[in-house]
């Protein structure tokens, strides 16, 4: 009558076992692709706004920039083991794989919390230190990546001060000869050239209510709602991958050798 039962079974697949193969191949691609973003969003925030970084008293932001970036390539790297472990159905490599993923999960779910805590805390921090950075820091030796920060912080932002302009006649720099007369920076200035900064009525400069801190504040707020946003999303993703990798691992158990 032909090959007995149990030995055709040995040879067949169970139709649950090959849909979620094509699955869990198809969540790795997804999540490779991920790996690639989160490494993107992380990059970003400490490459194109370093100079920012340089303002702020705390290291959490640049913190939770790190651990994105870190997790990104692990998430590549995981996606490319997820998807050999699938194929090879190798139950050993469906084990570290799933650890990998749950460490991703946890440094993700630790960039989201620093994001969030640190949102919570930064309001105080630029009231208590943005001020003193550019009044005292400014235009003084070995303070030119603080100098370049705060030039650029005004005239992305159009602002002029940490709370107003008025805060420049505390400065170092406004009395020493470097200033050459100046009431406030160059960056100040709605068209910037050299020595603009010796007028500072509003025709002239900035004159933003709530000055840089408010500006600047807003700025990293967004950032790190976008930190925030991206690691939890990717960390809730994973749940997903990790729930697929225990079934076709369940399923790889319970067929015969």
């Amino acid at each position: 009558m032909g090959a007995p039962a149990t030995a055709y079974d040995e040879k067949k697949e169970t139709c649950g076992t090959v849909c979620l193969k094509y699955l869990l191949f198809t969540f790795n691609f997804l999540f490779w692709v991920a790996g690639g973003v989160v490494m993107a969003v992380g990059s970003w925030t400490l490459v194109e706004k370093s100079d920012y970084i340089s303002l702020l008293s705390s290291a959490t932001y640049a913190a939770s920039a790190y651990i994105l970036i870190l997790a990104g390539a692990i998430v590549m790297v995981t996606g490319v083991l997820g998807c050999c472990a699938t194929f090879k159905e190798q139950r050993r490599l469906l084990r570290v794989y799933f650890v990998l993923l749950l460490c991703i999960f946890l440094l993700e779910i630790l960039a989201g919390v620093l994001a969030y805590i640190y949102y919570q805390q930064l309001n105080e921090e630029l009231k208590q230190n943005l001020r003193e950075t550019m009044v005292q820091k400014y235009r003084q030796p070995e303070q030119e990546h603080i100098t370049k920060a705060v030039d650029k912080l005004q005239q992305e932002f159009k602002c002029c001060g940490s709370n107003s302009s008025s805060d420049w006649g505390d400065s170092v720099w406004t009395r020493t000869s470097e200033a050459d007369g100046r009431l406030v920076p160059d960056s100040c200035c709605k068209t910037q050239t050299l020595g603009c900064g010796h007028r500072d009525h509003p025709s002239n400069i900035y004159k933003v209510e709530g000055g840089c801190i408010t500006k600047l504040e807003n700025f990293i707020l967004d950032h790190l709602k976008i930190i925030g946003a991206v690691g939890v999303g990717i960390a809730c993703v994973q749940i997903v991958g990790m729930v697929f990798t225990c079934c076709l691992y369940r399923s790889l158990k319970a067929e015969p050798y």
